[in-house]
């Protein structure tokens, strides 16, 4: 008789660094071990790439109106068709969709989304002209893309030489030519750009941050959508799977230009020229992540703040505005989700989605709620894409076998952490699938 044989334990290796004693401790370890801030849970999943899907059909239509904004209305006194684009730019080409494309992230097509498209013909109310849709308010809530923009305009110095750029003399002589250019003919706007020329120099700035922002935009939505292709097929196994995909596409589009042209009477004029080099994610990603995930402004709405007993911060940097301490309901207070967007989204929720918020809380009922929570949640899993491509780039491996490495990771990530700390960070509350 062969006596059984005996299976050898398996060997237990010491971890190489003592565990954190953060308060996220417990995040901070999924990090180390390659998981985002939010938990790996199939519910988590398809939250967050069913919100991404929603997400990318507005965003598609703010990008292309941005750059429609900053390359085409300019300076463009009464600008009350700002929000109407030309067919030309619902039929720009997607510099990463669409079969010209040379690094193509999404496999569909390179102009307007289609259901974009059906949307702004029919609207919530039915077929009518894009004039009584806008006025009716039945349309994309471009006012929310304008937010973001003015939150990066805003915060200034989170990173990058964009900003710096726009005080140097090479920008203002371009910005001149474009102004005397725009106003060329009409001498009251010459009169009073002699006048007042650091007035309209400021308006042209903020012109060249429609461009950052329409230029990050376009690099998102089919990033968005191509998630949601994936997920469609099975091609997702974990949120983990989902962030990766962010974290290379972050890296695959890093390098590409961030830039501001006009285009005056069939002329262009390069106001911020490709050629000073300023890259997607040192210009317009991380300082849009800071601007718009954290800091934002608190909202015009019911709940006021008095600012001289300090309750507004009087560090610009410790602004916590943004979706990432935002509260859950959409009543018009400080520190609320952008309702604009929620409003947006909710057109375009996959049926899946829509499934689940039927079957939690008030159904049908509190929808705009529980799509913001969702957004909220899937805006954590970007910002961990973020943190975990900036340790990428900045320190070690993830598997680095040196203790003073993995330390230095520890380190980082406990940094990221502590803004967090604030009572008003939603990260808590995430952690659990009960807060809906």
């Amino acid at each position: 008789m062969t006596p059984p044989t005996a299976t050898a334990p398996e060997p237990v290796t010491a971890p190489l660094i003592p565990p954190s004693t953060h308060r996220y401790a417990d995040v901070i370890h999924r990090l180390e071990a390659g998981g985002s801030m939010l938990p790996d849970t199939p519910e988590n999943l398809m939250q967050i790439i069913g919100i991404y899907k929603a997400y990318a059909v507005p965003m598609d239509f703010y990008w292309r109106d941005l750059l429609y904004i900053a390359e085409q209305v300019f300076l463009d006194p009464l600008p009350a068709f700002k929000y109407f684009p030309s067919q030309e730019y619902l039929d720009l080409p997607n510099s990463y969709a669409g079969d010209q494309s040379k690094l193509r992230i999404w496999r569909g097509g390179e102009k307007a989304h289609p259901e974009l498209l059906e949307f702004m013909e029919k609207g919530e109310t039915g077929k009518m002209s894009k004039l009584l849709h806008h006025l009716w308010h039945d349309r994309i809530n471009m006012e929310f893309a304008e937010a973001c923009m003015e939150a990066m305009l805003w915060h200034q110095g989170m990173g990058g030489r964009f900003y710096d750029y726009l005080a140097s003399d090479a920008y203002r002589v371009n910005a001149d030519r474009a102004i005397k250019a725009y106003f060329r003919g009409n001498p009251l706007m010459l009169g009073l750009y002699r006048l007042f020329p650091e007035m309209f120099m400021e308006q042209v700035k903020k012109m060249s941050y429609y461009a950052n922002l329409g230029l990050f935009w376009e690099v998102m939505a089919p990033v968005f959508f191509e998630m949601s292709d994936i997920y469609d097929e099975g091609g997702f196994k974990g949120v983990p799977d989902a962030m990766n995909f962010l974290v290379n596409g972050i890296f695959a589009v890093a390098g590409r230009p961030i830039y501001h042209h006009v285009y005056i009477k069939g002329e262009c004029f390069e106001i911020i020229p490709k050629s000073e080099g300023f890259t997607w994610l040192y210009e317009a990603a991380l300082p849009y992540v800071e601007a718009v995930f954290y800091r934002t402004a608190p909202f015009r709405g019911t709940k006021s703040y008095n600012a001289q007993a300090y309750q507004v911060p009087a560090d610009q940097a410790d602004f916590h505005y943004g979706i990432l301490y935002a509260d859950v309901f959409p009543v018009g207070s400080a520190g609320i989700p952008p309702t604009l967007l929620m409003q947006d989204m909710l057109h375009f929720l996959p049926p899946y989605l829509v499934d689940l918020y039927k079957t939690h809380k008030r159904g049908e009922e509190d929808q705009l709620i529980q799509l913001g929570i969702t957004f909220q949640r899937s805006m954590y899993n970007v910002t961990s894409a973020v943190i975990q491509a900036l340790r990428c780039a900045l320190l070690y491996p993830l598997d680095d076998t040196d203790p003073e490495h993995l330390m230095a990771n520890r380190r980082f990530f406990e940094a990221q952490m502590d803004r967090f700390l604030r009572p008003e960070a939603r990260l808590p509350q995430i952690q659990t699938q009960d807060y809906r």
